[in-house]
C-alpha cells in the first residue's frame, strides 16, 4: 500500500512500530536512518489526513445559535471550505 492511500490509523500505527523498533537500540545506525526517513514521510501523511479532517469539520453549516443545520436526512449539511466564514463575516456586518 502507497503512503498516498494509507489510512491515518495505519500510518499511525507504522510509525509506532517504528518508535518502537527504534527505541530498542538494538538496530543498525543505516536501518535507524532508513527508519527515520519512513517515519518523516508517515508524519506528513498523518499531517495531511488530520488537515482534511479540520476542513471537513470547518466545513459544516451552522446558524447564527451555533448549532448545526441538519438537511432533509437529519445529516449536517456542509458545504465547499472557505465558504462558511466567508458567510460569517459578511452576516456580522453593522449593516
Amino acid at each position: 500500500m502507497s503512503q498516498e492511500t494509507l489510512s491515518f490509523e495505519k500510518a499511525f500505527e507504522r510509525l509506532e512500530q517504528i518508535l518502537g523498533l527504534m527505541n530498542n537500540g538494538k538496530i543498525s545506525l543505516e536501518d535507524s536512518l532508513k527508519l527515520f526517513e519512513e517515519a518523516e514521510k508517515l508524519m506528513q501523511v498523518c499531517g495531511s489526513r488530520l488537515n482534511s479532517a479540520e476542513k471537513k469539520i470547518e466545513q459544516l453549516i451552522k446558524n447564527r445559535n451555533g448549532e448545526l443545520i441538519l438537511d432533509a436526512s437529519q445529516k449536517p449539511k456542509t458545504e465547499p471550505f472557505g465558504q462558511s466564514a466567508q458567510k460569517t463575516h459578511i452576516q456580522e456586518l453593522p449593516f
